[in-house]
């Protein structure tokens, strides 16, 4: 693998952080940028013209990693050429919450999978169901094929956010990278950090990804009690306090993030399903925890592929703990850098959701409030 990497900035224009492709063409790039920043007027074209013919896959964000670099409303590109592997990106578009199973179950079909290795997806971040999306891809694809990815960011506005697919910027849509090759060695990781606080509570009454009562009160009425003066300022507030979801004694725990609260109904929409009959216990902030998990994503990428240094690592982490760490949220991109090595060219972005499996040996799922990381090698 050969890797370039540049940055886009109002102030500074592009500019080259790393890597030079020289004569090698790229095949596919990708490009995360802030919402005003990607659908800047010629950004996206000047990408398709420095890396001609190759796929683009990218969206927008709640910040862009690049190294160690946390940034906003810039655009990282990091383009990529495979010696002996092949791509293919397929694209769907998502115009409602309720097509997400089956978006994902048309991508995952629209896909090669003869030698498919592995597959990366980039969703709309706001009008979708994470977890209806994975379970859609899972059953389209074969067993051994594991999928990561994330949801698309527009900072803390959760107002729209874009997906480039087939060369254009879109709200509403995701698109899905195959990649093909037996040389290739993809390893990944999905840790948090987060406090678990009070009792569990019994899902009483919920539909899909909108939870309407716990333990038979109304989930909004529950939730502002614990939040106290946070309150007022969801949904984003609601970031510095996701839930923990079980669905019975044996599954491992998964993390869901607020996206909006209907307050006539009395009830919360999360980026991914809330069963009825589930657990679910408030979670807050341990600053230190939040690194350490990062620290922990970047170790178990290695479980899959050994101690070889990987070439690439995308990074996706949550918006909820970019909010959380503030000034120290470099620290989680550095805590991977510790773990990786100099070598490893490091891109990536804060999401509203993101994708993987819990283990090498786990289903895929939708997590919140997780740094994810997808390691990328040939050998």
């Amino acid at each position: 693998m050969r890797i370039e990497q540049r940055r886009w900035s109002e102030a500074g224009g592009w500019e080259r952080i790393s890597g030079d492709l020289g004569a090698f063409p790229p095949q596919v790039v990708l490009a995360f940028g802030g919402r005003f920043a990607l659908a800047r007027d010629g950004v996206l074209r000047e990408i398709q013209a420095e890396y001609r013919g190759a796929q683009i896959l990218g969206c927008s964000t709640a910040g862009e990693i690049c190294g160690t670099e946390v940034t906003d409303e810039t655009v990282v590109a990091t383009a990529i050429h495979f010696e002996s592997s092949r791509v293919q990106a397929v694209h769907r578009k998502l115009s409602d919450a309720s097509e997400s199973a089956t978006v994902g179950e048309q991508l995952a079909g629209d896909l090669e999978h003869a030698d498919l290795v592995h597959v990366f997806v980039l969703a709309e971040g706001v009008a979708v169901n994470g977890s209806e999306l994975v379970a859609g891809l899972r059953r389209g694809l074969p067993l051994n094929v594991a999928v990561t990815g994330g949801l698309a960011g527009d900072g803390d506005r959760f107002e729209h956010t874009l997906v480039c697919a087939d060369g254009e910027l879109s709200s509403g849509s995701v698109s899905a990278l195959g990649l093909y090759g037996d040389r290739l060695r993809i390893g990944y990781g999905s840790l948090g950090g987060w406090d678990q606080f009070g009792p569990d509570r019994l899902v009483t009454r919920a539909s899909r990804n909108v939870l309407y009562e716990l333990d038979g009160e109304s989930a909004l009425a529950l939730y502002k009690k614990y939040l106290g003066p946070y309150a007022d300022g969801l949904p984003a507030t609601g970031l510095l306090f996701p839930l923990s979801l079980r669905i019975n004694d044996q599954d491992q725990r998964v993390v869901r993030t607020i996206l909006a609260v209907d307050e006539q109904a009395g009830s919360l929409t999360f980026a991914g399903d809330i069963p009825t009959g589930s657990f679910v216990q408030l979670m807050r902030a341990n600053m230190d925890r939040l690194i350490d998990g990062a620290h922990d994503a970047a170790n178990a990428c290695y479980e899959r592929v050994g101690t070889e240094t990987p070439d690439l690592a995308v990074l996706i982490s949550c918006v909820g703990r970019k909010l959380v760490l503030k000034q120290r949220v470099e620290e989680e991109v550095e805590s991977v850098r510790d773990v990786l090595g100099p070598v490893t060219t490091l891109t990536g972005f804060y999401s509203y959701g993101e994708i993987a499996p819990f283990s090498s040996s786990a289903k895929c799922e939708l997590h919140n409030q997780t740094m994810t990381i997808t390691t990328i090698s040939e050998r």
